[in-house]
């Protein structure tokens, strides 16, 4: 007789783990949501009368090869903010409140401790973006990751009504770029981490020369989610263009909220970098244009607003306790969108 659980693939565990993560499902609930956690499917009521023409604003991504940095320090409790992250952000630069979340987590084999404290990440992500953890999927598949491994993967929703959506078609020339502190990282640019660690014996517990901690602490910090900030921001200002800084960079990501005849300067001396990157340059030998097009490199996000409101901006986000600076300005382009950095 041969049973599923000796194929590999252990059903109790998977009910045990959706009792664990109820709780942490729980603390992300909206007035909206209707059930809970387990059902089919994620029941969500939109508001009534909240909206004129409300537009429904969809994400998805996953965290990518720094999960791979996440299983060698065996520290899995931040993979789950940047999962949350990584979507919400997105939808939140085009004038989106997120509403909620659905997350995929996939393994060999299930363990449901060390899984409910992914998915915890997961729900403190989703507290931080305002949005409620609605539902997921886990996948238990024997023989198709590595011991101790796992895959993330995750989709936001997001609404905006019609009229406030920021696409960038009002941006014009003499505009501010406003550039927003990163914690770091964030969740790109990993392959190349990991490249530059191998090639140089580095390892996660090292703290090298011009480090205060260990190089895993800096390396595995939790993407920045700056959704509340852009609510407030959107809110108060006349933010006519967002974007936000993922694999590409500044150059690859700029420019996908810019109308066309349109390009951003920007000066690369006009904030302050954090070390790991120069770090990573130096260790690596990394060419100038590759740091700028894999890495945010201490920008997180870009706002681009009329000039005289660009203080006031960056007041704000100063309360909040985000760095922010100014960065560059909007000048006139010849066809598509474009960045310079000088």
């Amino acid at each position: 007789m041969t049973t599923y659980r000796e194929a590999g693939v252990n059903i109790d565990e998977g009910d045990r783990l959706v009792e664990l993560i109820k709780p942490h499902a729980k603390s992300t609930a909206r007035p909206e949501l209707l059930g809970g956690i387990g059902g089919f499917g994620g029941l969500f009521a939109l508001a009534k009368g909240k909206y004129e023409e409300p537009v429904l604003v969809s994400g998805t991504d996953g965290v990518g090869t720094k999960l791979k940095l996440a299983f060698d320090a065996k520290r899995h409790d931040t993979v789950g903010i940047d999962l949350v992250a990584m979507s919400v952000n997105d939808i939140a630069i085009c004038g989106a409140e997120p509403l909620f979340f659905l997350d995929y987590y996939a393994t060999s084999k299930l363990r449901a401790d060390n899984a409910a404290v992914v998915i915890k990440g997961i729900a403190d992500g989703c507290r931080q973006a305002g949005c409620a953890l609605i539902g997921g999927e886990t996948a238990e598949m024997p023989g198709f990751y590595g011991e101790g491994e796992y895959d993330l993967a995750g989709f936001a929703v997001g609404i905006v009504e019609r009229s406030k959506i920021i696409d960038g078609s009002k941006v014009r020339p003499g505009d501010a770029i406003v550039g927003v502190a990163s914690s770091g990282l964030h969740s790109n640019g990993f392959s190349l981490v990991r490249r530059i660690l191998q090639k140089r014996g580095l390892l996660l517990w090292d703290v090298p020369r011009g480090f205060e901690r260990p190089l895993g602490d800096t390396l595995l910090a939790p993407t920045r989610i700056y959704v509340k900030e852009i609510l407030a921001l959107i809110e108060q200002f006349e933010i006519r263009s967002m974007a936000h800084i993922t694999g590409g960079g500044l150059p690859g990501n700029v420019p996908r909220n810019l109308p066309e005849n349109m390009k951003a300067v920007i000066f690369c001396d006009s904030w302050r970098r954090p070390f790991i990157f120069d770090f990573l340059a130096s260790q690596g030998e990394v060419p100038q244009d590759d740091l700028y097009a894999t890495f945010n490199m201490g920008i997180g996000l870009t706002l681009v607003m009329p000039p005289e409101q660009a203080d006031a901006v960056i007041a704000l986000l100063a309360d909040r306790s985000i760095d922010a600076w100014k960065i560059g300005a909007i000048e006139e382009g010849a066809g598509e969108a474009t960045v310079e950095l000088r």
